[in-house]
């Protein structure tokens, strides 16, 4: 297999697996190292490096899904109208761990500072960043046959979780990456046309 189809095949293995167990097919530490490349290797806007990451594992994961739970549920109010979400936010705790994704914006605020004329793109450049972080990430999982699903419970449950792990007040919140060891692969993907979805000139 070629560089080229081997990360074709890896794009392809990355999907949205809701399905998951506190089973992982790889030790804790193999994935701190899947985390700690992507952080250093993932590009950002003006090598900014902006992005923040955390790893909760075990009781650290049930927490954070836990938090989840009681914020939804004080919002809610209503038990029957409830079950639908607590299932979901059950499923989340029975994965293995949940990577937490921010944008440090004391970075974004410094390069609006530096670069004036790009100033009001560059918080929008730090969404593309963490993206690109969150696919690296993903990615990497999905290449040790570990599955994941991207949630956004923000911003909802970041004072809580700011508090809770002593998270520096400048970083934001932007998304949770919950993993586990796969119960049930993703169905199948449908897509839309991709000549409605891509133009080529001068060919």
């Amino acid at each position: 297999m070629s560089n080229l189809q081997a990360f074709q095949t890896l794009a392809e293995a990355r999907r949205s697996i809701y399905a998951i167990n506190d089973q992982l097919p790889v030790s804790k530490e193999e994935i701190v190292k899947l985390v700690e490349h992507a952080v250093l290797h993932t590009p950002s806007a003006f090598n900014s490096q902006s992005s923040r990451l955390v790893v909760l594992f075990g009781e650290d994961h049930k927490k954070l899904w836990q938090i989840t739970e009681d914020k939804l549920r004080a919002i809610v109010n209503d038990d029957t109208a409830f079950e639908s979400t607590k299932q979901k936010i059950d499923s989340f705790k029975a994965g293995a761990g949940t990577v937490l994704f921010y944008e440090d914006q004391t970075v974004v605020k410094g390069l609006q500072e530096n670069f004036a004329l790009y100033a009001d793109r560059f918080p929008v450049w730090s969404e593309h960043t963490s993206a690109m972080h969150q696919y690296v990430v993903w990615t990497a999982l999905a290449s040790q046959n570990i599955g994941a699903s991207l949630q956004h419970y923000n911003p909802i449950i970041d004072e809580e979780v700011d508090s809770t792990w002593n998270i520096d007040p400048e970083w934001d919140l932007v998304a949770q990456l919950v993993f586990g060891g796969i119960e049930q692969p993703a169905g199948e993907k449908q897509f839309a046309p991709v000549d409605s979805r891509l133009k080529v000139f001068g060919l």
